[in-house]
């Protein structure tokens, strides 16, 4: 598989209760470099991530961390 090909990864993400939640998520992920989308889900707490280039655990736990909410 190529590098460019995008992927996808679910990750779970505690605290999310409404909408308002999912957009911070969703800026703060999104920010991350390879991070194609983010589409948070606040009633599954799950995030379905696309990316071209995994930002590994710790990197996302940090941006989720820093919106407020924690990578389960």
């Amino acid at each position: 598989m190529a590098d460019s090909a995008v992927q996808e990864r679910t990750i779970k993400v505690e605290g999310m209760m409404c909408e308002h939640c999912e957009a911070r998520v969703k800026k703060a992920l999104e920010e991350l470099k390879g991070i194609v989308e983010a589409s948070p889900d606040h009633n599954k707490g799950e995030v379905l991530l696309k990316f071209t280039k995994d930002a590994g655990d710790a990197k996302l736990a940090k941006a989720v961390e820093k919106a407020g909410y924690k990578m389960l």
